[in-house]
């Protein structure tokens, strides 16, 4: 295969200020240059300090780096030290890879390049060519693994993709599915009935989460599973509109799978929804004690003529496992189940959605679950990525597995059997938590954006805090019934919209879980939270925001002391690395979220940082 050309921008230019600061344009010219081999496993670089080896930087999804060199005495002189423009606009989240000095990078539309990480300088870049413009949502991706000297990547368009690390020459290419399966007559009508607004969204299988690489096996899983259709608003955007979700068949079933790192091969599939007993029971509570306020005579009833649902049952998987290797566990969380924000056509608990699990590394097979929200309608995918740690107890430490909910708490559960050993203070208030949608409406708080959506957490294991990005908001859940074409009669749905009159803003909130889940400090923001944080052992806490602004918080009391505007909201999470004993902080900005209505631009930009020379 002909190495492609240069597709990306590296051209030295954003809208990027602090004061008097800001970014002079610089032209990078793109050299074809051999990289280092990289055939160092991510657990084993991350022993590195100064590398930013996979995402999370360590398999435990801690989102902590021990460097030290930019601190709270001195991050305030943090400048830009250099940009690069992918030259694709827009839902630019990726966290970037940093091994060896090089820095690997995926950007919409599943391009990926290879970047001297001191300089910026383009080393190879990879044009992705999609099979198929029939995929779910923008065409974000999250970013890439590497290992054994390749870069890999999970695309929209439902393939898994190996390249070369040192040249970006496409080594093996295996498509995972098809993202156009699956459309139904129904989910066809009612966006025909909607067709006086413009309706993006349906369950098209495809992947957004970067892959974790672990035990020889590329792991990733698809997204898309349980989405219902998205409405935009007056406005344009898509987050400020309705989601709807129809009754009966509608939907994807969801899966985890492992690849061979070295050939592609599929070694094992998970499947979400159990073919046999994936109603599971018909809880009146949470594992945790909180009413539901099913109608579960009503489910009973309609039981029988649903016995085939989870065929369509969703359960999208949106964020990276965390792995144990000495457990040979990972665990990973699990979207809502299908149709979304309806569930009188899926009676029962839904089992896996709406969980934390963790699968066996080798085999794929259940070790455990924990449903947070059994016969979940109001969108509160389990999508923060899971983070592990050392949890204090009265017997001393237990090995956890901890993970911050769309609900607004923070999970912890014993690794080994997933026995609930702690849950922190709210992050939110809540309103008419789990009560149904209805059709005069029901306001609820948390909406589907969550308290924590798919943003990671960082965890500081020396100091026991954990660094949230909270969204506090509420929705309103209506029922509504509407013709469909051809005369084929009505169909029902669930809008889901804004709640007028209801608050609506984010916080950077520290948890203290070596102290009980206590929340430790929480700062209201200027604009809506993104992308997810990065804390170092310099005492700071990096979060973006919306409206392009890059902040350093002080670890101990949630103040602000540096912030950068980057001209695009903060797609991504940040991370640091050094390069020749120079600490670096990167992060992508091109637009926060799928919106348009937020008043804020997108752009291109990877935006790195570093104190003056």
């Amino acid at each position: 295969m002909k190495r492609r050309r240069n597709t990306l921008a590296a051209v030295g230019h954003a809208h990027c200020d602090r004061g008097t600061g800001g970014l002079t344009a610089a032209l990078i010219f793109l050299v074809p240059v051999l990289l280092p081999t990289t055939g160092t496993s991510a657990q084993e670089a991350a022993q590195v300090s100064g590398d930013w080896p996979a995402f999370g930087r360590d398999a435990g999804n801690t989102h902590h780096s021990p460097l030290a060199q930019i601190d709270r005495g001195n991050v305030a002189r943090l400048r830009p030290a250099w940009l690069f423009q992918t030259g694709v606009t827009g839902y630019f989240q990726a966290e970037p890879v940093v091994i060896d000095g090089v820095m690997y990078v995926s950007t919409t539309g599943n391009h990926v390049a290879a970047l001297e990480a001191k300089s910026g300088k383009a080393l190879w870049t990879y044009t992705h060519k999609a099979r198929t413009e029939k995929i779910f949502g923008p065409p974000s991706n999250r970013g890439v693994a590497v290992s054994g000297g390749l870069v890999f990547e999970a695309t929209m368009d439902g393939r898994v993709i190996a390249l070369d690390a040192k040249t970006g020459r496409l080594v093996w290419d295996r498509e995972a599915v098809r993202p156009e399966e699956g459309e139904t007559e129904t989910a066809s009508a009612l966006a025909a009935t909607l067709s006086d607004k413009p309706v993006q969204g349906s369950s098209r299988l495809g992947f957004k989460m970067p892959p974790l690489v672990a035990d020889g096996l590329v792991i990733v899983g698809v997204t898309g599973a349980g989405y219902g259709l998205h409405v935009e608003d007056e406005k344009g955007g898509l987050d400020g509109g309705a989601v709807v979700g129809i009754e009966g068949g509608y939907g994807r079933r969801g899966w985890l799978a492992a690849y061979d790192a070295k050939t592609g091969e599929e070694r094992w599939r998970w499947y979400v929804t159990k073919a046999d007993g994936w109603e599971g029971g018909f809880a009146e509570k949470t594992a945790d004690g909180l009413p539901l306020h099913r109608d579960i005579a009503a489910e009973k009833a309609a039981a029988p003529a649903h016995r085939e649902a989870w065929k369509v049952g969703g359960g999208s998987l949106w964020m990276t496992p965390a792995y144990d290797a000495d457990l040979g566990l990972i665990y990973l969380g699990i979207g809502n189940p299908a149709p979304q924000n309806f569930g009188l056509t899926r009676p029962g608990d839904n089992l896996y959605t709406m969980s934390l699990v963790a699968l066996d590394v080798k085999t794929g097979s259940l070790r455990w679950h924990f449903q947070q929200v059994p016969h979940e309608e109001w969108g509160y995918d389990v999508a923060s990525p899971p983070f592990l740690l050392d949890y204090p107890t009265e017997k001393g430490p237990v090995k956890a597995v901890a993970q911050a909910s769309k609900l607004g708490w923070i999970y912890v559960h014993d690794r080994t059997d997933g026995r609930l050993l702690g849950k922190s203070a709210p992050l939110i208030t809540h309103k008419n938590l789990f009560v149904p949608p209805s059709p005069e409406g029901t306001v609820v708080s948390p909406g589907p954006l969550g308290a924590v959506s798919w943003h990671p957490v960082a965890f500081d294991a020396g100091s026991g805090l954990a660094f949230a990005q909270v969204r506090h908001g509420a929705a309103t859940y209506t029922v509504k019934t509407a013709p469909t074409s051809g005369g084929r009669g009505e169909v029902r749905y669930t809008e889901t919209g804004e709640a007028k009159g209801e608050p609506s803003f984010s916080t950077l909130t520290a948890v203290d879980l070596a102290g009980g889940g206590a929340v430790a400090w929480s700062r209201k923001a200027g604009s809506r939270l993104s992308g997810g944080t990065l804390a170092t052992a310099g005492g700071l806490v990096f979060s973006g925001e919306e409206d392009g602004h890059l902040d350093a918080h002080d670890a101990k009391t949630g103040e602000i002391l540096w912030r950068f505007q980057c001209g695009a909201g903060i797609g991504g999470p940040p991370v640091t690395y050094t390069v020749e004993g120079r600490q670096y902080v990167a992060v992508a900005a091109g637009g926060a979220s799928f919106t348009k209505a937020s008043g804020f631009g997108t752009g291109d930009a990877l935006v790195v940082f570093a104190l003056p020379d």
